[in-house]
């Protein structure tokens, strides 16, 4: 059975750091791109970033510098370092799975597997 599920979110200051962990069951993570999604409260979902299934990497311009995505093979698990985290980076995250090997989008479209979510939120 194909599940992905979140963990690591949580209530910081700005300036803190949080690391999110998406662990797969079903399927062998490394063979798909696979990526981030947020949703914070009154917008649309956006995708924050990527990582293909030969390692290359990619981020939504607002996080760059600041995220780093990683994942760990042999724990078929998903990583998202977060530094530096704004109150703009509140909500809820989401990873989730892509029908391709390569992270040439984020269209929600071309995700056939997603985590139910975990929540990050950003307050002094």
């Amino acid at each position: 059975q194909l599940q992905l599920v979140e963990s690591g979110g949580g209530l910081v200051q700005p300036g803190g750091s949080l690391r999110l962990s998406c662990t797969a069951s079903g399927f062998t993570l490394d063979y798909y791109a696979v990526g981030w999604f947020r949703q914070a409260p009154g917008k649309e979902r956006e995708g924050v970033s990527c990582i293909s299934g030969g390692g290359i990497t990619r981020y939504v311009d607002s996080v760059k510098g600041r995220f780093t995505i990683s994942r760990d093979n042999a724990k078929n698990t998903l990583y998202l370092q977060m530094n530096s985290l704004k109150p703009e980076d509140t909500a809820i995250y989401y990873c989730a799975r892509r029908r391709y090997s390569t992270c040439s989008g984020y269209n929600e479209g071309q995700y056939d597997s997603w985590g139910q979510g975990t929540q990050v939120t950003v307050s002094s």
